[in-house]
């Protein structure tokens, strides 16, 4: 297999597990909305993913960096300065007294962040068909 085509099979992977974590943030976050869940339990699961997010999001912009996808990398740079800067401010776990008050905002953050992983699962789906193709010629 090429070193191409096994390079992007890794980055789709390591998106379908962003992916995941910013579902499971969702769901939790749904749970405390309905009120399945309380708020200490919804922050402690919240939190607990939130470091694994932040060194898969690192990793797949490494990935891109390094195998030489400048385009893809430079589209994961967004994503991993917002995720730098909310590390670097100390914003980056949810807090169980105010999560009542910011839910609304953790919502659409994550929405955001599910969208703009999603269109970018859809590119690196398409260019893993695009080197398998070209692979065979």
């Amino acid at each position: 297999m090429d070193g191409v085509i096994l390079s992007w099979l890794l980055s789709f992977f390591l998106e379908i597990g962003l992916v995941c974590l910013i579902v499971y943030q969702l769901m939790c976050l749904a749970d405390l909305e309905f009120d399945y869940i309380n708020p200490y339990d919804s922050a402690r699961r919240i939190n607990s993913v939130i470091f694994p997010e932040f060194v898969t999001q690192g990793v797949l912009s490494f990935l891109f960096l390094v195998t030489g996808h400048w385009i893809m990398f430079l589209l994961c740079v967004p994503y991993l300065c917002y995720n730098v800067r909310m590390y670097m401010h100390r914003q980056y776990l949810v807090d169980v007294t105010e999560i009542f008050n910011m839910l609304n905002w953790e919502k659409k953050q994550r929405l955001v962040k599910l969208a703009y992983l999603v269109i970018f699962l859809f590119l690196t789906i398409f260019w893993l068909i695009y080197s398998v193709l070209e692979d065979d010629e």
